[in-house]
């Protein structure tokens, strides 16, 4: 969705700061336009001075949003995967997950928590998050969300088990139909030795744990 060879564009709508992103212009004006109309038909004048940028500014949203479809996470973990003689889990908990939901497409965000017992090979860990994001930034239902990080990091790296857990709150939840604020949903998926119960407990008891 953000194509790095397309023409750079800048926002300086605040004072001090230049955020430069590269899209697609074609496709930031045909989705413009259609949030545009999106504008009118709630009822909005589209033509008012807060207005002005607003539907070009949701396209390049939805775009930064949804730019998961252009990743592969695949490549991702090939990109760095090292030989190691250790079979001891590896966790990465507290990964900030940011999604949205296909039903409403609206937000869903929260924590996610991957483990995995290598078999030969670790990844370097800061493609086990940037794998959570090419999936989250995706239309999502958390169910799929967190069996596609588990099998993308089973079928890569072929461990001996993979454990993921997710955390989120879902706006369609708090916002609308049975507005329940508080509320969290959790979803856990789990290959070879994290379906036995020792090993899934003891990833429960370090993903529950505190430092310090």
């Amino acid at each position: 969705m953000i194509d790095k060879n397309a023409v750079p564009d800048r926002d300086d709508d605040i004072e001090g700061y230049t955020k430069i992103d590269r899209y697609n212009p074609e496709l930031i004006t045909s989705l413009s336009a259609n949030y545009l109309d999106v504008l009118k038909h709630i009822g909005e004048k589209p033509e008012r001075e807060g207005l002005l940028k607003t539907p070009e500014r949701m396209a390049k949203a939805m775009l930064y949003l949804t730019q998961g479809y252009d990743l592969n996470a695949k490549e991702i973990l090939n990109s760095a995967m090292f030989k190691e003689d250790y079979s001891q889990m590896v966790i990465v908990k507290d990964i900030e997950v940011y999604s949205m939901c296909e039903h409403h497409m609206l937000p869903f965000f929260g924590k996610a928590h991957v483990a995995y017992i290598p078999n030969g090979y670790v990844v370097g860990l800061s493609k086990i998050p940037r794998v959570v994001d090419v999936f989250a930034r995706r239309l999502q239902v958390q169910e799929r969300l967190t069996n596609e990080i588990r099998d993308c990091i089973q079928d890569t790296l072929q461990p001996y088990g993979v454990g993921v857990v997710i955390e989120c709150r879902h706006l369609c939840m708090s916002m609308r139909g049975v507005q329940k604020q508080n509320s969290v949903t959790t979803t856990s998926a789990f290959t070879g030795e994290f379906l036995k119960e020792k090993t899934r407990t003891e990833f429960l008891n370090l993903i529950s744990a505190k430092l310090g």
